[in-house]
């Protein structure tokens, strides 16, 4: 099982949805980085559990603890490892399932990977793992302001309500405003009510985040198999839920014409940029100095508090409901996972081809 992230900066993973704790070690985080706890705490705080009526009711502190690698608050070269404590698990919930497969989980695949799994809550698939992720992404972000890289995404569709799809028109500090982390306060209210009244029924709806990474410098990424699409893309798509990764115009693209998507390169007061961003701030595998954007699609949750036909280990046919506490539409809690991972890819590739010094 690779539980690994990344190649110069690495984060591992440790922990189950309802095991002691979650946690991990990051390796190869350059030193000297100040360390800010609060900082690293509320990008955890942003993934928390019982945020609003929006997410899942199960209340988790998820206070992580800093055990290695930071001295009188700045980094040190050495692993950093920490842990987040699960306090709130409800294994209970989870008994009924122990010998049934649900419809669209990985307890099948798992069960025929491994020849065991984890039943309660998941166990390693839980999106209750991306913990570890926010904290090497707050880490990574950390260390990235003395590039002057700023990575910020958002909600950008629920369900059929979308925004439009440049991100140029809407003020994106705005986005912890309401719960949905939409930067538009009228589209975020009726993204709410979808919510609401999905999960009324019992039901999930998925969507889209918008990501956008500024003051990213030319000539990050690889030419060839390491292209920093392909890491961004990589990254995304294994995070829990992700079905799409587009970046740039994306599928937009496929039915206009090169004259009207080439970004014309032009030259102002000596520094060469493009007049326009169709690229997505990345030519050929390697960062343009435009802003890089991306999307990534979300499904809906699998886990629905209604009746279900699925079978047991022995193929037997049954129908569950499920128990629990559980999200009916992940995106508001993703947000800060997308930036994480977005984050640890950025100073990753920074460090990978040292094209850039601090400032």
């Amino acid at each position: 099982m690779r539980n690994t992230f990344g190649n110069i900066l690495t984060l591992t993973t440790f922990g189950e949805s309802h095991g002691d704790a979650v946690g991990g070690v990051i390796d190869g985080m350059p030193a000297g980085i100040t360390v800010d706890m609060d900082f690293i705490q509320s990008e955890l705080d942003r993934r928390r559990p019982g945020q609003s009526d929006l997410t899942t009711s199960r209340q988790e502190a998820d206070k992580v603890e800093v055990l290695s690698g930071v001295f009188e608050g700045k980094t040190t070269g050495a692993p950093i490892g920490f842990m987040v404590r699960n306090t709130n698990h409800h294994s209970q919930d989870y008994e009924s399932l122990r010998c049934l497969f649900r419809p669209s989980h990985a307890d099948f695949v798992y069960q025929q990977k491994y020849g065991i799994r984890d039943h309660r809550g998941g166990g390693r698939t839980s999106a209750r793992i991306t913990i570890s992720r926010c904290v090497g992404g707050a880490f990574a972000k950390l260390a990235l302001k003395d590039y002057g890289i700023q990575i910020q995404a958002y909600t950008s569709q629920v369900g059929d309500i979308s925004l439009d799809r440049d991100y140029h028109r809407y003020d994106l500090s705005t986005i912890e405003h309401n719960a949905v982390r939409c930067p538009d306060a009228e589209k975020a209210e009726e993204m709410a009510a979808l919510i609401r009244e999905v999960k009324s029924e019992g039901d999930t709806i998925g969507g889209v985040i918008t990501c956008v990474v500024k003051g990213c410098p030319a000539g990050i990424g690889e030419p060839e198999f390491g292209k920093l699409h392909a890491a961004l893309g990589a990254a995304m798509l294994s995070i829990n839920a992700v079905k799409g990764f587009e970046y740039g115009d994306g599928f937009q693209s496929v039915n206009r014409r090169g004259s009207e998507l080439n970004d014309v390169f032009v030259a102002d007061n000596g520094k060469i940029s493009t007049a326009t961003n169709h690229s997505g701030g990345i030519q050929g595998g390697v960062s343009n100095g435009q802003d890089i954007f991306f999307r990534v699609a979300f499904k809906p949750v699998a886990t629905i508090l209604r009746e279900q036909e699925t079978v047991d280990m022995d193929g037997v046919p049954v129908t569950f409901k499920a128990r629990g506490r559980h999200d009916p539409c992940v995106l508001p809690r993703a947000v800060p996972i997308v930036e994480a991972m977005t984050a640890m890819v950025i100073l990753d590739h920074l460090l990978i081809g040292k094209t850039v010094k601090c400032q």
